[in-house]
């Protein structure tokens, strides 16, 4: 469960780091497995990472201020 009131950046951060996990893991699954398994297992990790970068960039932008209208 997540808690209802966590701030939008620190649920972000979360998210962040438990996809890394998931992009080491499915990195080093892939290294145990041959051929189409191992191409398989290495296609989860690069959208893994992607979905990562996302987030990051998500981070990144909550992180910025708004700039004040004219």
């Amino acid at each position: 469960m997540v808690a209802p009131d966590i701030k939008d950046e620190d649920l972000l951060a979360h998210t962040c780091e438990s996809l890394a996990q998931a992009s080491v893991m499915a990195s080093d699954f892939a290294g145990y497995l041959e051929g189409p398994h191992r191409h398989t297992a290495m296609a989860i990790q690069q959208i893994v990472m992607l979905a990562e970068l996302a987030v990051n960039r998500m981070l990144d932008n909550v992180g910025v201020p708004k700039p004040a209208p004219l």
